[in-house]
C-alpha cells in the first residue's frame, strides 16, 4: 500500500511525501534512486534520519562526493565510519566557505572516533600548515589533543600559544586563548596546570588596569600594575611603557615607595633611552628626590581560614592555600561577598561586580566579555563547595 501511495505522490510532484512512503515500506533503493534523479537528496537524508544503514550512509556520501559537496560527503562518510574518506573531504572544504571552522571541528571529531595514528598525523600536518603554508588557528590543535584525551599535550599547547602571543605584545589574544582553553579543560573536569592559572591571572590583571584607570580608581589600577611589573619578563615587547605606567599610577595613588623602585629600574642603561620624553623628567625627579612613603594595603580575611591577607595577595601565609581572585578588581575573594559571572562562572566580589555593571563603564564580564546584567548576579552564601572545587583544580 505504501508503494502505491508513493507512486501517487510522485505523479503529482510531491517528492518529499513519495520518499517518506517508500522509506516506510523499506524500499530504500527506490527512494534513493528517486532522490538522486529529482535532486531531493536533502529530503531523503531527512526521511531516513538516524535509522539509515551504513550502506545508506555510504551511498549518500558518494552522492555528495560526486556533486563536490565536501562537507556533506565528509559527514556521511563519518556516519558510515569510513574515517579516511571523511577526513579527506573535511580537509578539502574551501576555507572561505567555512570561516567558523565547522569542517575542522568535524575533522577533529573524526580523529577522536578513528584513533588512527596516520589520520591523526594527517590532520596535525594540516593544522600546522604543511600542505598549504597556512597554519590554522591554534585552538584547533588544542581541541585535537582534547579529543584524543591527551590532556597534558593540550595544556602544554595552550600555554605555548599564549606565551608566543604575549611575547609579541598581543595581550588580549593571549588572554582570550588562555581563557578559552581554561574553560575547555574545566568543562571536562581536567585539572588546570598551575602555569596556565598563573599566566591567565597576570594577563587579566594587565587588562584590568585600563578598566580601573578609566573609572578613576587609580589605586586599584596601580596595584594591578605592580603585579604586572613584578612579572615584567612576561611582557618583553612593552617593558618600558608598562614600567612607566606603573611609576606614574603608583606616584599618583600615594604608593611613592613603589613608584621610586620602578623609576630606579627605568633609569638602568638598557631602558633609560627608551623612556617617553613626556615622562622622562618626572621619572628622573622621582629617583633624585626619593620619597619612599607608601599607603599600607588593607588586610582582608582569607576565605579559607580567615587569616588577614593583603587585598591583592593571592596566597595565604597561614593556611598555604591559593586564594581565588576577583575578575573585577584583581583582589582576593572574600567569603561574605562572593558571586560569579553567570556566563563563565569565574568568581567576583559581589559588591564590586554589581557596582561595575550599574555604572557607565560596565555591561560585560571583564573575563569572558559576555554581556551581564546586575540583576542576574547571585550572591553565593555557602562557598564551601566552591572553595573545594578551586582547591582540587590546583596542580
Amino acid at each position: 500500500g505504501a508503494k502505491m501511495v508513493a507512486k501517487f505522490f510522485q505523479k503529482i510532484g510531491d517528492f518529499p511525501s513519495a520518499l517518506q512512503f517508500l522509506v516506510i515500506s523499506k524500499c530504500n533503493d527506490e527512494a534513493f534512486a528517486m532522490a538522486e534523479a529529482h535532486n531531493q537528496m536533502e529530503q531523503y537524508v531527512e526521511v531516513v534520519g538516524s535509522d539509515a544503514s551504513p550502506e545508506d550512509y555510504l551511498r549518500i556520501a558518494s552522492h555528495f562526493q560526486k556533486t563536490g559537496n565536501h562537507l556533506q560527503a565528509g559527514q556521511f562518510f563519518l556516519k558510515a565510519k569510513d574515517y579516511a574518506k571523511a577526513l579527506h573531504h573535511f580537509l578539502h572544504c574551501p576555507v572561505s566557505q567555512y570561516p567558523d571552522g565547522e569542517n575542522i571541528d568535524l575533522a577533529i571529531e573524526t580523529i577522536g572516533q578513528a584513533k588512527q595514528e596516520a589520520l591523526t598525523q594527517q590532520l596535525t600536518d594540516y593544522l600546522m600548515g604543511e600542505p598549504d603554508s597556512a597554519p590554522k588557528d591554534a585552538k584547533y590543535l588544542f581541541r585535537l589533543y582534547l579529543s584524543l584525551e591527551q590532556h597534558r599535550e593540550a595544556a602544554r599547547t595552550a600555554i605555548l600559544i599564549a606565551r608566543e602571543d604575549q611575547a609579541a605584545g598581543n595581550y588580549r589574544n593571549a588572554h582570550d586563548m588562555l581563557f578559552y582553553m581554561y574553560s575547555e579543560l574545566r568543562k571536562r573536569d581536567i585539572r588546570i596546570p598551575a602555569e596556565m592559572e598563573q599566566s591567565l591571572m597576570i594577563l587579566h590583571s594587565y587588562i584590568l588596569v585600563k578598566l580601573h584607570v578609566k573609572r578613576g580608581e587609580h589605586l586599584t589600577g596601580a596595584r594591578m600594575l605592580i603585579r604586572v611589573a613584578n612579572n615584567i619578563s612576561k611582557f618583553p615587547s612593552h617593558i618600558v611603557p608598562i614600567l612607566t605606567s606603573t611609576v606614574i599610577e603608583c606616584h599618583r595613588s600615594g604608593l611613592r615607595g613603589s613608584a621610586f623602585s620602578y623609576a630606579a629600574m627605568l633609569m638602568r642603561p638598557e631602558y633609560r633611552q627608551k623612556v617617553d620624553p613626556k615622562w622622562k623628567k618626572k621619572i628622573e625627579q622621582i629617583v633624585r628626590k626619593p620619597d619612599k612613603t607608601e599607603i599600607e594595603e588593607p588586610l582582608e580575611p582569607c576565605p579559607y581560614c580567615s587569616h588577614p591577607v593583603p587585598q591583592t595577595k593571592l596566597d595565604c601565609p597561614q593556611c598555604k592555600n591559593n586564594i581565588p581572585y576577583c575578575i573585577v578588581t584583581g583582589r582576593h575573594m572574600l567569603k561574605n561577598d562572593w558571586t560569579q559571572c553567570p556566563s563563565c562562572k569565574f568568581p567576583a566580589l559581589y559588591s564590586e561586580f554589581k557596582s561595575l555593571l550599574e555604572g557607565s563603564d560596565g555591561s560585560v564580564c571583564p573575563m569572558c566579555s559576555n554581556p551581564v546584567k546586575s540583576v542576574d548576579l547571585l550572591e553565593v552564601k555557602d562557598i564551601s563547595s566552591v572553595l573545594e572545587v578551586s582547591r582540587s583544580q590546583e596542580t
